[in-house]
């Protein structure tokens, strides 16, 4: 008897755009979550059950094109699939888990983040819907939304804000990324710690090195001959 199996029958991400070929409004939309990325692939670099997604295609339903986030995060997922990686992120191939939270970057230029975005992710039961703008002034740039039956409920304005089943918080601080200096979203831990960047923790471990030199120097000990 023919078994029937309906993957079969569903387009697979090699037969998908990976994006919907709108060019982001402003570099914002890409470092921010790419900043986010990067810490990520750092903390959990011994973890293979995540997988955090840029600009990338979301596709929730075969006769829907996709939604493309600025960044989202889905935990229970693979990783890695195989070396060519995801060109998007496609439900019925990650056994129908959604992000567990995505971001959306606010520009000048309004793309539905408060209204059907926003709408969108509730219905997707993503857990955390969050929301950068920038160009606010009297509001908080950074608002976290937390799915409660079906309704997106706003959760207090502290930073960093803690999200317990992702284990991190997420907040915004002033500091310095690709050479840029301004005010950026990074990663907390469970005591309110920013988790250092890449660069940053280039530049800590050089930093040491330099002191471990100084001191060999100091018991006339050349750390070059060490080499």
């Amino acid at each position: 008897m023919l078994k029937y199996n309906p993957l079969h029958y569903l387009p697979s991400s090699e037969e998908l755009p990976d994006s919907d070929d709108t060019p982001v409004d402003n570099e914002l939309q890409d470092l921010i979550p790419g900043l986010l990325k990067a810490i990520l692939a750092l903390v959990w670099a011994n973890r293979m059950d995540w997988f955090f997604g840029v600009d990338m295609g979301v596709y929730y339903d075969p006769e829907e094109p996709a939604i493309v986030p600025d960044g989202f995060l889905s935990l229970g997922v693979e990783r890695v699939f195989d070396e060519n990686l995801r060109r998007s992120y496609i439900f019925w191939e990650e056994d129908h888990i959604p992000p567990i939270m995505v971001l959306e970057i606010v520009s000048e230029k309004r793309r539905g983040e408060y209204t059907n975005k926003k709408n969108l992710y509730a219905e997707l039961e993503v857990l955390y819907y969050v929301v950068y703008n920038p160009i606010r002034r009297r509001k908080s740039p950074l608002e976290v939304y937390r799915l409660v039956n079906g309704e997106y409920n706003l959760q207090p304005q502290d930073n960093p804000i803690w999200l317990p089943e992702i284990g991190l918080g997420i907040g915004r601080e002033r500091g310095t990324y690709q050479g840029i200096t301004r005010e950026w979203l990074y990663w907390y831990d469970d005591r309110g710690s920013r988790l250092l960047t890449p660069e940053e923790r280039i530049l800590q471990a050089e930093q040491k090195a330099e002191r471990l030199a100084e001191k060999l120097r100091e018991l006339g000990i050349d750390p070059n001959s060490l080499n």
